[in-house]
């Protein structure tokens, strides 16, 4: 993706907690269309679990400088992937991650599908130095 997008997973406390959510673990991002509560519903997947929470689509529970799940709706098919970066009491920040950056030819070898399946944790994909990250709310340098 060329623009970083950040979003938090909410409702953990309903499925597995937080135990199942280690820094640098890939989390898969499938929508949900048939949910009767949210029509721009977004879970959040582990190989092997399944359904760990869901995309924060509520100005409640999405967390500052993060987006809703309405926000990015619109930015991939049917799903995408995200890594978890941060963690707190209740719910995660991550970033999302295109399919072709995980099952693609350009895929590094820490950050593959195979690497998804076996829910292997892998180092985070950000390069934290600033002139390399690009805000999706401004669409530029910071």
């Amino acid at each position: 993706m060329d623009i970083n997008y950040f979003v938090t997973i909410t409702g953990t406390k309903h499925y597995y907690g937080m135990k199942p959510m280690e820094i640098g673990r890939i989390l898969k991002l499938v929508k949900e269309k048939n949910n009767e509560y949210d029509d721009e519903a977004i879970a959040a997947l582990l190989p092997y679990i399944g359904v760990v929470g869901y995309v924060a689509n509520s100005p409640n529970t999405v967390a500052r400088g993060t987006y809703s799940a309405g926000r990015i709706y619109d930015t991939f098919e049917e799903e995408t992937y995200a890594q978890i970066l941060f963690a707190t009491k209740d719910s995660v920040i991550c970033l999302l991650i295109s399919p072709q950056e995980i099952e693609g030819d350009n895929a590094s070898s820490e950050n593959t599908l195979k690497d998804y399946t076996e829910g292997k944790q892998v180092e985070p994909k950000v390069d934290f130095k600033k002139e390399n990250i690009k805000m999706a709310f401004f669409g530029q340098d910071i």
